[in-house]
């Protein structure tokens, strides 16, 4: 065998190793509360639309590196779209906290509004050091209200484990974020059907 052939034959052996070591890509949910399963009807709520920011509009996990820095994690992905993600645990949760099956995601038929209907605003969703950080803008509105029962800016925040954290613990933090912002908005449906009944 010539030694153009051998070495051919060892770039391809060595391509072929390559391309079997490369890095494997890790995909993560967000998690509602684990909580017994509602069983009321009552309020029916409608969850979204949900808007995110654009940076975070990708399917890999973005943190914040330095100032006006960004990272985006090419192997760590979202295993569904962030916003969808965010609607679907924000809906577990709200049923959790409220005692009712009567979810319905955005859009909805307008002869099939719900009584509530909560829509966010994603500010910033970051973790960054030994924090997890949840800036996000909310309304709750009535189906029979013109206005809106309640608008404002929350931010949270969770702590991450030590300066060594990986993906799964950011992921984790931001379950525990949408799990306090559905308390904080489920506080105010409750005060709204106790002033009604």
């Amino acid at each position: 065998m010539t030694p153009i052939r051998l070495l051919c034959g060892a770039a391809a052996a060595l391509l072929l190793v390559a391309c079997g070591s490369s890095p494997q890509h890790n995909f993560y949910l967000l998690s509602a509360e684990n909580r017994a399963v509602a069983s009321g009807q009552s309020p029916s709520l409608g969850i979204g639309p949900i808007e995110i920011p654009e940076y975070l509009n990708r399917n890999s996990l973005v943190y914040s590196r330095g100032s006006n820095q960004l990272h985006i994690a090419s192997f760590e992905r979202w295993a569904e779209p962030l916003e969808h993600g965010i609607q679907r645990v924000m809906g577990l949760n709200l049923a959790a906290e409220l005692g009712t099956q009567n979810i319905r995601p955005h859009p909805w038929q307008r002869a099939d509004a719900p009584a509530y209907a909560v829509q966010l605003w994603v500010l910033s969703l970051d973790a960054a050091g030994q924090e997890a950080e949840l800036v996000v803008e909310w309304r709750v509105s009535r189906r029979d209200e013109s206005g809106t029962l309640e608008r404002r800016i929350s931010r949270l925040s969770q702590p991450l484990p030590g300066p060594g954290w990986e993906a799964a613990d950011a992921a984790g933090a931001y379950s525990r974020l949408l799990q306090a912002l559905s308390a904080e908005i489920a506080s105010v449906i409750r005060d709204a059907e106790a002033a009604d009944s």
